[in-house]
Parts: structure tokens; sequence; C-alpha cells
């Protein structure tokens, strides 16, 4: 455990950030799967509304810094993929 203040100054801020980074992963997460299951079920319109949301929160994610900006380009261009590949 830290004795110096600033060291439990810094163990609050990185749990603070830690629990804001986990809820913005797990929204991500949620839309993607829900997406997936649009893609799923052939529902290429509601495939296409979850998609604009999806990337639209992966891009809001890499730009705070939860995901490396190739991973998150990475996320959106397999999602677009399977997306345009629908009948």
């Amino acid at each position: 455990m830290a004795n110096i203040k600033s060291a439990k100054k810094r163990i609050l801020v990185i749990e603070t950030k830690t629990l804001r980074n986990k809820m913005i992963k797990t929204k991500v997460k949620t839309l993607v799967k829900k997406l997936e299951a649009a893609i799923a079920a052939g529902d290429k319109a509601q495939a296409q509304e979850r998609l604009k949301l999806t990337v639209s929160e992966i891009n809001k994610a890499a730009s705070k810094g939860v995901y490396h900006k190739n991973n998150a380009a990475r996320k959106v261009a397999r999602l677009s993929k399977a997306v345009s590949k629908m009948a």
C-alpha cells in the first residue's frame, strides 16, 4: 500500500479511470453483440442502423484512448464488411 499522498491520489484516479474504461468497453461490446444478432437474423436495415451506432461508439472510445486507433479501425472494418456481405 502506498504511503505517499500523491501515490494514494494516483491509486484513486486510476480506479476512476479504470471504471470509466470498463463502462465504455462494455457498451461497445453490447452494441457489437446486437449488431451481430441483426446480421445473423438477416435484417439488413436494422444491421445498417446498428452499424452506424456501433461505429460511432467505437470511434468515441478510440478518441478517449480506451482502444488503440488501429484496433478501433480493425473492429469497424470487420463489422462494416460483415454488414456489406449481407444479401
